[in-house]
């Protein structure tokens, strides 16, 4: 029932207004006075007549303090570091571990810094041989300063994005598009990051790039065929190639070996004729003074000497036919080479010398004699004869 209604007996104002007569609301000094009796000094009384204990207001004062002590225990990951700030203004970072900060006085936000983070870029690009080509790259960073990564861009992500996209796009579009798609994506790679770097430095965004990787680019489609054709013509080169220098390891130490053989050869060659011609001039120089000492009889074992040598790689036959009434006919020619093979068979061919004059000045037959010393065939049948 309403206090105002009728039947509400002693129609009791909310405001203090006894009997009804509405005087507005109560006065507010008169408010504060009340409370200021309910809750003031040492031995008051409160509304309920009960006497009031000061030391409550220390209890519940102590047990907020307690609160806002507790309320500031914060904790920062291993892999985070935390951003401290004091009314607004940054005072410095704070490492892993548990840690306090003063409510509503400080703040702290908390980065992971080692987590390795990507961005793709990727689309169609213009090259510098006004070529279009489709291209695709990955890349990889990490915050290095947490505060920059904070409080120096709006967005450091959405910055390093546009400023991939930018730094792909003014690489791509110096290089040719034979390069992009075969030999230089490593060219284009390295000079992507530097490039990425360059754009970032201003702008102090607190990331560190730790990898760029380029994709395969790929040509448009309607030209993707012909592409590919050249692409499998370069890797049957370089394969060609790599058969080549295999070829060539393989023959170069065969041809080196065969050089040194020759060589050696040519050295033994040269050995072999030196001593050859010292040996001539030895026999020449024993020669002389038996050719002083009988030039006639030395000239003459000269000569047929000489003519013995020459006529015996020959088959011809001189016949004495005046002295000699009847011609036998002998295969003279078959006997004669078959003599000379079985004779090289069986020794080696003996060199003839001339033996020297008797020191009593007696002019003895001059006999060519081999080199083991023995008398030729020819030379003992003369002296059989005489």
């Amino acid at each position: 029932m309403a206090w105002n209604e009728p039947g509400n007996k002693g129609n009791k104002d909310p405001w203090g207004n006894k009997g009804g007569n509405d005087k507005g609301p109560p006065d507010l000094d008169e408010v504060f006075r009340n409370l200021s009796k309910r809750f003031g000094g040492k031995g008051g009384n409160s509304a309920s007549g009960q006497p009031f204990n000061s030391s409550l207001l220390i209890v519940i004062a102590v047990i907020a303090l307690i609160i806002w002590g507790l309320s500031g225990l914060y904790t920062v990951k291993e892999a985070e570091r935390g951003v401290l700030l004091r009314f607004g203004q940054h005072i410095g970072e704070v490492s892993s571990g548990l840690h306090w900060k003063a409510t509503f006085i400080d703040e702290v936000y908390t980065v992971d810094v080692e987590t390795f983070r990507s961005i793709p870029a990727s689309g169609s690009m213009l090259t510098s041989d006004e070529n279009v080509v489709k291209v695709e790259l990955v890349v990889q960073y990490s915050v290095s300063d947490a505060y920059s990564y904070l409080f120096s861009a709006v967005e450091a992500n959405e910055s390093l994005r546009e400023a991939t996209d930018s730094a792909l796009r003014y690489v791509i579009g110096h290089n040719r598009m034979d390069d992009i798609l075969t030999t230089g994506r490593d060219a284009i790679r390295r000079d992507t990051w530097k490039e990425l770097e360059r754009i970032i430095e201003p702008y102090k965004l607190g990331l560190q790039i730790r990898d760029v990787n380029f994709l395969p680019a790929r040509p448009p489609e309607e030209v993707k065929d012909a592409f590919d054709d050249a692409i499998s013509a370069q890797e049957d080169e370089q394969r060609f190639i790599r058969e080549a220098e295999a070829y060539a390891r393989e023959i170069e130490p065969k041809a080196r070996g065969q050089v040194e053989r020759m060589a050696q050869q040519a050295n033994a060659y040269k050995e072999r004729e030196v001593l050859e011609a010292q040996g001539k001039v030895a026999r020449f120089e024993k020669l002389l003074p038996e050719y002083n000492a009988a030039p006639g009889v030395t000239r003459n074992r000269l000569y047929l000497d000489a003519m013995q040598a020459v006529m015996s790689d020959t088959n011809k036959v001189l016949i004495d036919a005046k002295n000699n009434g009847n011609l036998m006919y002998l295969p003279l020619d078959k006997l004669m080479d078959a003599s000379k093979s079985s004779r090289q068979i069986a020794e080696p061919e003996a060199e003839r010398h001339i033996n020297s004059v008797s020191s009593t000045g007696v002019n003895t037959p001059i006999t060519s004699m081999s080199s083991d010393g023995r008398l030729s065939r020819e030379e003992r049948i003369r002296q059989g004869r005489n």
